[in-house]
């Protein structure tokens, strides 16, 4: 840095001594003033100023006021050197030129030293994160900030829909994503951090504005990736590193859709920030379960905050917080002209689109974490967090025991906390280690109250009269892994990274598990990458959501079940993956993938109740398999991409909460491999981009060949497609209060292509849900 000061300033001052050259003969006196700034355009006070003659010899010195201005008196006619020195910033310097009786002025803008040495210590510091974090042999795909900003609906995209656009990632209801045939099974990471999986859908705890960088690892994962395997969604936030600003946002529309967002980033010496925060609401929080263009009693409020500061202790170290906060509330959407099935004090009547179901929803995290590096061999980080999840589900009292004999009040919550390290160790050119271990303590509390009726043994009802049946428990688990693993540069071309990993789980049943993993990447030729991997996984169950309630206690009643109820296991796989990617041109590159996937216990998740809550269970024998194809075009102004992706997930036998489904479809499913209910034998996502000028016209869209439906998941529901159209333009006016700021229209659904995604059969299927129709949306964006 220092040297590239000492030749500007060279460069100055010969730039001076030429000019000089050219100057006429020196005449009265004049005078050289300007103003210093910093480069937020702040003023710099007490700075000292020094004209440099074409020799390098003083013309003058001034200093500056708390204004930031100064002026140098008495100066003959000539070009100088201004130089202007202050502590804590870079010296900066410009070429003023006076003439006979006349002033010159200048404006010189100085970087602080310390911000410029803080920037490349946290990008030292970003890199060695980065490299904790193989992924040799699995499949990739990214997107950018940019990518999302392209979206039609941008930064009011809501995650689980940003990945819809991967290959092999199938939607559902509720907002769930299923990658490559499995149930959920998504890990969230941000900043190489684990983020334990909330009670509720995760794809809504998380504002996709505060995404920097989102990676999505599927496929055969390294040593590293574990307990959630279908895909490892890694997040990488922005950050207040490269200097101060923020942003506000204004989103809305149909459905009677507001949403308002901002955040806020900066830096000040080696601490930085950034901050996020939107709240919102709309008539449309889960998805209509008929096909009317508006849904009954479905009305949400959402809110969420994220926050990230991180301090940078010496050039090698980095210490950071990170908190996130989500709150939701949801109507239970109603469908009209349902008949009642039971008696309640002698009445039999309700009108099911006046039900009054609710469900409130409240996730937060936190994490403190420890970075750092030697600069050459050792990279580390450390991180302790907590997490703390909890979902109330409110009933119609009166309704709910009409329509379904039960009346149930849950309320489940869940508080994990735990300890996680990676580290990597370059042994040398050829071989990089990585180790690493975590542990987990969750604890979760089930606190629910059921009316119901009195009931026979084939559930016929005795009377009207209702009584209430509690149903509470609680416990405590633990997970435990630890992995050890080698990238092997084996030439130019060929890596290979091969590794163990452990894993141990002390829950409602007690497992471990040893499981060797391989992957590695081939350069075949300049334009053509192969990727191949074999992993052996262990999958606990969503402890949140498995229940150690006592089935027994409502024999009797309008809620009993069979008593069968073996305990839910964790799943143990073989994963085999292969792939190719290849650069046709430099515009357009090409890949086809294809994995198979075989499990015992494999693990499948079914609403069973009224509340949208999921209920864990097996299949004892389990296979999934699929080839995906993926193509991306990008050139100058224009970019597209399309995915088409293949796939059978079937399972055979279910071998434990066995109450939750009827003595035919266990007796079916115990001899047949059948269907998983979210299989789609066909998904694909494209979109592209066109920008004209200041202005982008841009579009997504998904195509399903449609869910599984029927008794034991024998029947499938149609083909759906939905194509989405946004038109993005950036202002700029001249007008200083307005300035700069984007404005985007978006038509979702844009060809009105009504779709059903459930029909409310199929096993653990609670109720349809229909996509959306048409619906228009626009949005403001000003950055500051």
């Amino acid at each position: 840095m220092k040297n590239r000061t000492l030749f500007a300033h060279a460069a100055l001052l010969l730039f001076a001594q030429i000019a000089a050259a050219e100057a006429y003969a020196a005449g009265p006196d004049g005078t050289v003033s300007g103003s210093v700034t910093d480069s937020a355009g702040k003023p710099v006070a007490n700075a000292n100023v020094v004209l440099q003659n074409a020799s390098g010899a003083s013309a003058g010195t001034a200093s500056t006021d708390t204004g930031g201005h100064f002026v140098v008196h008495n100066v003959s006619a000539g070009t100088y050197a201004v130089v202007v020195a202050a502590p804590g910033y870079a010296s900066g310097s410009s070429i003023a030129t006076a003439n006979d009786g006349s002033d010159a002025s200048v404006s010189v803008s100085l970087s602080k030293s310390d911000a410029l040495d803080v920037q490349v210590n946290a990008k030292r510091l970003d890199r060695a994160r980065n490299g904790l974090l193989p992924e040799t042999g699995s499949s990739v795909y990214r997107f950018s900030q940019a990518d999302i900003n392209t979206l039609p609906a941008g930064q009011d995209t809501p995650l689980n829909q940003v990945l819809l656009q991967a290959p092999g990632v199938a939607s559902d209801s509720y907002g769930q994503l299923h990658v490559r045939g499995d149930h959920a099974n998504l890990q969230y990471r941000i900043n190489g951090v684990i983020i334990p999986e909330p009670i509720s859908g995760f794809g809504q705890s998380l504002d996709t504005r505060i995404i920097d960088q989102l990676n999505l690892l599927t496929g055969a994962l390294p040593a590293q990736y574990g307990d959630r395997t279908a895909g490892i969604v890694d997040i990488h936030t922005k950050s207040g590193d490269q200097g101060d600003g923020g942003s506000i946002d204004v989103f809305g529309g149909s459905h009677q859709t507001i949403k308002t967002s901002a955040d806020v980033f900066g830096s000040k010496g080696p601490f930085s920030y950034y901050f996020s925060g939107s709240v919102g609401e709309n008539n449309l929080g889960i998805e209509n379960p008929t096909s009317s263009a508006n849904a009954i009693h479905d009305h949400t409020r959402q809110g969420d905050a994220f926050g990230l500061m991180s301090y940078i202790i010496n050039p090698l170290t980095r210490v950071s917080l990170m908190f996130g906060t989500t709150s939701n509330q949801f109507d239970i959407p109603n469908t009209a002209g349902l008949p009642t099935n039971f008696t309640l004090n002698g009445n039999t009547t309700f009108d099911s689109s006046k039900l009054n179901e609710t469900q409130s929803e409240l996730n937060q995290f936190a994490v403190v974490a420890l970075q750092g590096t030697n600069g050459g061999a050792l990279d580390y980080q450390v991180a302790l967090f907590t997490r703390y999840s909890r979902t109330q589900f409110n009933p119609d009292p009166v309704g709910d025991l009409l329509f379904n004999g039960v009346a149930a009040s849950d309320f489940h919550s869940d508080s994990a906390n735990g300890v996680q390290a990676d580290t990597t160790y370059r042994l040398n050119a050829k071989h990089t280690l990585r180790a690493g271990i975590s542990f987990q303590q969750e604890h979760a509390v089930f606190d629910n109250n059921l009316s119901v009726f009195p009931a026979d043994e084939d559930g016929n009802q005795l009377s009207d009269q209702p009584f209430n049946v509690p149903d509470s428990s609680s416990k405590t688990g633990y997970l435990y892994s630890a992995y050890v693993q080698d990238e092997w540069k084996v030439t130019d071309k060929l890596t290979i990274n091969y590794g163990l990993r452990y894993d141990k789980m002390d829950e409602y049943v007690s497992a471990s598990q040893l499981s060797p993993r391989v992957g590695m990447v081939y350069a075949l030729t300049p334009s053509t990458t192969v990727h191949a991997g074999y992993s052996r996984y262990f999958t606990p169950p969503a402890f949140e959501l498995v229940s150690g309630a006592d089935i027994a206690r409502f024999a009797g009643t309008t809620a009993q079940t069979s008593t069968q109820n073996d305990p839910v296991q964790p799943e143990r796989s073989h994963y085999f993956d292969l792939g190719v990617t290849q650069r046709l041109t430099s515009a357009i590159t090409v890949g086809v993938d294809a994995y198979y996937k075989k499990s015992t216990n494999l693990l499948d998740e079914g609403q069973f109740g009224t509340a949208l809550i999921f209920t864990p269970f097996n299949y004892q024998y389990g296979r999934v398999y699929g080839v995906e194809f993926t193509s991306n075009y990008k050139q100058g102004n224009v970019s597209a991409y399309m995915n088409v992706a293949f796939s059978r997930a079937q399972g055979k036998d279910i071998d434990s909460a066995q109450f939750n489904f009827g003595p035919d479809e266990l007796a079916f499913i115990g001899s047949h491999f059948v269907f998983l209910d979210h299989d789609q034998r066909v998904t694909a996502s494209f979109g592209g981009a066109y920008q004209l000028g200041a202005t982008t016209f841009t579009f997504d869209g998904i195509v399903g060949s449609g869910l599984r439906s029927g008794f034991a998941n024998t029947d499938r529901l149609p083909v759906y497609t939905q194509v989405n159209l946004g038109v993005i333009h950036h202002f700029d006016f001249k007008e200083p209060l307005i300035g700069k700021f984007d404005g985007r229209l978006l038509l979702i659904n844009a060809f009105n292509r009504v779709y059903e995604l459930r029909d409310g059969s199929g096993i653990g299927v609670g109720a349809p849900q229909y996509g959306p129709h048409i619906a228009l949306y626009a949005g403001i964006t000003k950055n500051f």
